[in-house]
């Protein structure tokens, strides 16, 4: 039986929320800073609200 818990996690920059490893980023889970596409366009808008 496969468990979740058991998965690694990250917790993503933007939006503060942990996400879990899936089977599309197991090449490249060492890269992966974002929990979704969303969060990585919305990357400059948040780094420009934390630089004012």
């Amino acid at each position: 039986m496969h468990r979740k818990p058991f998965l690694p996690t990250k917790t993503c920059p933007v939006c503060g929320r942990p996400f879990a490893w899936r089977r599309k980023w197991a090449r490249d889970w060492e890269r992966v800073v974002y929990c979704s596409e969303r969060c990585r366009r919305q990357r400059s808008a948040a780094r420009k609200e934390s630089d004012a």
